[in-house]
């Protein structure tokens, strides 16, 4: 089947973001990916692991289904696994930083009009902008 990437994109976008209105109606709290695996780790959330584990496991496995279900699509992402653990390190400690991600600040928090998730995302896009042009146009690794 052969669709515009718009609508893959449109398709995900809704689907994100009701999962996070799902999510904020049935639990009264911001749906955060790196909050929920933060708690996870460090055990301050092993009083709903459960559900946790359960959001979690549907994160992962949702896509890699309709991965195998499906044509995948063209990327741009690296086969080098250094570059990828040195971005997902790098991933991790901004999250923690920003004591949020994409989900929580992204998604949540700019629905919700709040200056701190509004910063914070300007914050990480700008870095990711500028990490992609020192990685591919200066340093030529990406």
């Amino acid at each position: 089947m052969i669709q515009p990437d718009w609508i893959s994109g449109l398709i995900g976008g809704l689907m994100i973001g009701s999962a996070a209105a799902l999510f904020l109606l049935v639990n009264g709290r911001i749906m955060g990916a790196s909050g929920l695996i933060g708690g996870v780790v460090d055990g301050s959330g092993w009083s709903n692991l459960i559900e946790r584990l359960a959001f979690l496991a549907g994160l992962v496995g949702v896509p890699a289904l309709i991965a195998l279900a499906t044509t995948r699509p063209d990327t741009h992402l690296t086969g080098n696994l250094l570059i990828v653990a040195i971005a997902g390190l790098a991933v991790g400690i901004g999250t923690r930083m920003a004591n949020g991600c994409t989900s929580g600040h992204g998604v949540c928090g700019i629905s919700r009009l709040s200056p701190r998730g509004i910063v914070a995302t300007l914050v990480y896009l700008g870095v990711g902008a500028a990490t992609m042009l020192i990685a591919r146009h200066l340093l030529g690794v990406i």
